[in-house]
């Protein structure tokens, strides 16, 4: 049986999409397209983690969260939208236990939390936490920018990263959903955190710095509280400028993708040690690991492109069209 692929992107002004684009996977990893819903900059994906309903950011100067349910077939039909009460919101995350839905406004500089039905609709907004703050790139870290929310494995510690602040805060989050601040955790000057993912069975974490090109470990103190243990480049290429984007484990494996280089870096996580680098198209924003094979959403590239894991980093590289493409989720 075919298992579905839902891809967002940038549409209008932004870039070439249309909307949320469902891709129909074979067995043997071939994509096809089945549909398009038509949306505004659906450029951050979630599922609820039991339901069968789908959450999008509308990444737009109004910034917007969008809830979709997802029918038996894979077609997707908004059940309703909320403002999120900051610009361009880029990342969202459910709460394990799915009563919360968070989101980071990249230019708002803010943190939003909306409460979720028993049947996952968006119900309100309950909290929204303002960010302050600069950093020492004066083009990108004029101001705070929320870039990631992360939720702790029980739901009560929510992690904010901020690319603009050098950054991470977190919060409590209430059964309400409020938040309430509960420590700060600075990196180093520059490095423009974007995403941060907690190695499960362990106290440490890994921050991908979009400004320095680098990968930061770090290791969790305390609840939300966080030390840097190491910095380490993001890729075997010299290429420069690298904005990084963003970051996997799977297997003791690390993989985080490079724009500028354009590439796919593999890791041994262990050793925090680059082994490879995979092209994968031009800007390569999210990726998706799916059966050994890694599909990426290559936004200048108009198009999904895939490759087979490899020791080496040499694989084929596979085209799938589709416009200005920013996410990759399998359904």
């Amino acid at each position: 049986m075919a298992e579905l692929v839902f891809v967002g992107c940038y549409t209008g002004d932004a870039g070439n999409g249309t909307g949320i684009t469902t891709f129909s996977r074979s067995a043997t990893g071939e994509l096809t397209e089945v549909a398009t819903l038509p949306l505004e900059s659906p450029s951050w994906l979630v599922r609820h983690p039991s339901l069968p309903v789908l959450y999008a950011v509308n990444e737009t100067s109004s910034g917007a969260v969008t809830a979709l349910s997802i029918s038996p077939s894979g077609s997707l039909s908004v059940l309703g939208t909320l403002e999120t009460g900051g610009a361009h919101p880029c990342h969202l995350a459910v709460t394990p236990d799915g009563r919360f839905l968070l989101c980071a406004n990249y230019t708002g500089g803010s943190l939003a939390v909306f409460s979720l039905s028993s049947s996952g609709a968006l119900e309100s907004r309950t909290a929204l936490a303002q960010h302050t703050g600069t950093g020492p790139d004066a083009d990108r870290q004029e101001a705070a920018h929320v870039h990631m929310a992360v939720p702790s494995a029980d739901g009560s510690v929510v992690s904010a990263v901020d690319l603009g602040t050098d950054e991470i805060r977190s919060y409590t989050l209430s059964s309400s959903g409020a938040l309430e601040l509960l420590a700060v955790s600075s990196l180093p000057p520059g490095t423009g955190p974007r995403q941060l993912v907690r190695r499960p069975g362990t106290d440490l974490a890994y921050v991908v710095g979009e400004l320095a090109g680098t990968v930061v470990t770090v290791r969790e103190t305390s609840p939300g509280a966080f030390s840097v243990v190491a910095v380490t480049a993001s890729t075997l290429s010299p290429v420069t400028p690298n904005l990084v984007a963003h970051l996997e484990l799977a297997d003791a494996r690390m993989y985080v993708s490079n724009r500028g280089p354009d590439c796919v870096t593999e890791f041994a996580l262990d050793e925090a040690v680059a082994v490879a680098d995979q092209p994968c198209g031009a800007n390569p924003r999210h990726f998706a690991l799916m059966d050994g094979t890694c599909y990426v959403a290559a936004q200048s590239e108009d198009a999904i492109t895939a490759f087979t894991l490899t020791a080496s980093g040499e694989a084929e590289l596979k085209h799938y069209p589709t416009g200005s493409p920013t996410f990759v989720l399998p359904a």
